[in-house]
């Protein structure tokens, strides 16, 4: 499991603040964890992050090795208002059996089952990449790069995005993804026979159709365009076919 950070986002304006950055309606708090994206103007993917409450203070659970930068990031924005982000004592542990007293389940998918803010951090061994696999999860700085798009990676159903809040960064290239056109591209699960290294290009009957992403249990997650992907794929020397995409 990545290595996670915790901050705790406090002061008077914390949820007016999120909710004109980030691509979740921040209101939701009030029933349980967030899940959200940091992007830029461009709709591109900065960061992604869970936003849980926890009394008068938000806790943002994100990736190490994006923490820094996404913090800074959100603290260009500050400006006058009334809001604080600072490292949090808490460590995050998460599961998918029996969930101790006090968790809360992740908002993204069931079979991500529970995560625990306390003095621990880590996790109770489940096989996460065959979960996020057979689920079709992405993972930050595996299937979540600069490059990517948060409609392609598949953020309406893992409840990452919210069409009717209104206005936030990188809002008007992703509604217009929407309402406007049709995925051309995106995140698709393959059966694959075989394995090659994470990015590594593939390409049906010599013509490049997309990159390969996480592997598990003879399936893997990748980005293809949807146009080219009949018959038989190969990623270096592993071959695949589809199995299930996802707009």
């Amino acid at each position: 499991m990545a290595e996670r950070r915790i901050y705790e986002i406090t002061g008077a304006d914390r949820e007016h603040f999120l909710q004109g950055l980030v691509s979740n309606d921040v209101r939701r708090l009030k029933d349980g964890p967030v899940y959200a994206a940091l992007l830029t103007p461009q709709g591109k993917y900065l960061a992604d992050f869970l936003l849980v409450p926890r009394g008068e203070t938000i806790l943002l659970d994100i990736d190490a090795r994006i923490a820094e930068a996404t913090v800074k990031r959100l603290a260009m924005y500050k400006l006058r208002a009334e809001v604080a982000i600072a490292p949090s004592a808490l460590g995050v542990y998460r599961g998918t059996g029996p969930a101790p007293e006090g968790a809360v389940a992740d908002p993204r998918d069931p079979a991500l089952g529970w995560r625990f803010y306390g003095e621990t951090a880590g996790d109770d061994g489940s096989d996460w990449d065959a979960i996020r696999v057979a689920h079709l999860i992405p993972e930050t700085g595996i299937e979540l790069t600069p490059e990517t798009y948060i409609l392609e990676a598949g953020f309406e159903r893992l409840h990452g995005v919210d069409f009717r809040k209104g206005c936030y960064v990188g809002q008007e290239v992703t509604a217009r993804m929407k309402h406007k056109t049709e995925l051309r591209k995106g995140l698709v699960r393959l059966a694959i026979d075989g394995a090659a290294p994470v990015g590594t290009p593939i390409e049906a009957e010599g013509r490049p159709v997309g990159t390969l992403f996480t592997q598990s249990g003879g399936r893997a997650i990748a980005h293809l365009r949807f146009d080219r992907t009949d018959g038989v794929m190969t990623a270096g020397d592993a071959r695949l076919h589809l199995e299930e995409s996802l707009g």
